[in-house]
């Protein structure tokens, strides 16, 4: 069986690239009847964040990825390694396990990445690491470490990795580069994962392309069911066709925002109009329908009603959302409200 495994340092949020190597890892499991294990690599101890193994969870249950074992932390195999370690290995002055010019297990006890990566990778059975290219110069010894310890090295598959415009892996200094970043962007997570799974496998480096990314997040926001789309905007679900074609989520609270919360709007030019829609609204008891809503505009304009002074009474703009939209968000009594204070 097909055993892979995604092994992120825990160093804070997922970086975009990580991401796409738990996407990668995910796909290539389900593809092949597989699992997919989760493994923290945190033999580093001191670069280790406090309460970066939760974020990177959270992030990936964000993404909407799943994972068959694990976590399983290196920092708790430690006494694994080490006995790996001393059946290859032989004591410098310094008191380091070496095997040739490499290190295994440092002065302090602590094992290195190489080792605890191939012994991890033996001990969890896993057949594929798919990976990083950066990753590509530890292969040779990651094969001759597995058989010197007497395993059959996985397969190595390295993955293109996400770049800049100017060429170099993205920054994690770069708000766009991690899953915290986009979230407070208001990326919807179904964009950041339909973007990272279009990139599928790839052997070559790829641009970042926040164009693409935001598209997807306009389509995504789209797509949403009205009750989820108000849940993560913090909307009712009456007011969710107000925020369709928002790029983002902080777009869609700003553009509820400024319809929801009650206007000052200027004294109408347009008395007879606004008239004519109290009349309409008001034989309409409790919320309208979208078809209600437009409804009651065709009737406004039949009677050469003005919809933009309309708009600006119930908004305070001239421009915004489908004013339909603006009526079903709309409570009846606070629509009438704006109105009256419009009309005195």
């Amino acid at each position: 069986m097909v055993r892979v495994r995604f092994a992120p340092s825990p160093t804070g949020s997922l970086h975009l690239g990580g991401a796409l190597a738990a996407v990668v890892n995910r796909r290539f499991a389900d593809e092949h009847g597989g699992v997919l294990i989760l493994r923290i690599d945190d033999t580093d101890a001191p670069r280790a964040e406090p309460g970066s193994e939760e974020a990177i969870i959270a992030d990936l249950e964000w993404l909407g990825i799943g994972f068959e074992e694990g976590p399983f932390r290196q920092s708790e195999r430690a006494d694994r390694h080490r006995e790996a370690a001393r059946a290859i290995g032989e004591e410098d002055d310094a008191g380091a396990l070496r095997f040739g010019r490499i290190t295994l297990v440092r002065p302090d006890g602590r094992p290195t990445y190489h080792l605890a990566s191939v012994v991890d990778d033996a001990d969890l059975g896993i057949t594929h690491v798919i990976r990083g290219k950066d990753h590509l110069s530890n292969r040779r010894l990651h094969e001759e470490l597995a058989r010197a310890l007497g395993f059959e090295p996985p397969e190595f598959i390295h993955v293109g990795l996400l770049v800049g415009e100017d060429g170099r892996k993205l920054s994690k200094r770069n708000r766009a580069a991690s899953l915290d970043g986009l979230r407070e962007a208001g990326i919807p997570s179904e964009a950041v994962r339909a973007y990272l799974e279009e990139l599928d496998l790839p052997r070559g480096d790829v641009r970042f392309d926040e164009a693409r990314l935001r598209a997807l997040s306009t389509q995504a926001i789209a797509s949403l069911a009205d009750e989820e789309l108000a849940r993560r905007v913090g909307i009712p679900p009456d007011a969710a066709p107000l925020v369709r074609g928002a790029h983002d989520l902080n777009e869609a609270r700003r553009t509820a925002e400024a319809v929801l919360v009650a206007p000052r709007p200027p004294a109408t030019t347009a008395p007879e109009t606004l008239e004519r829609f109290r009349e309409l609204r008001s034989a309409v008891d409790g919320g309208l329908t979208p078809a209600a809503a437009k409804e009651i505009l065709r009737e406004v304009k039949a009677v050469g009603g003005d919809l933009r002074a309309l708009r600006l009474a119930l908004t305070g703009s001239e421009r915004g959302p489908e004013l339909w939209a603006v009526l079903v968000a709309l409570p009846r009594d606070e629509a009438l409200r704006r109105v009256e204070a419009a009309l005195d």
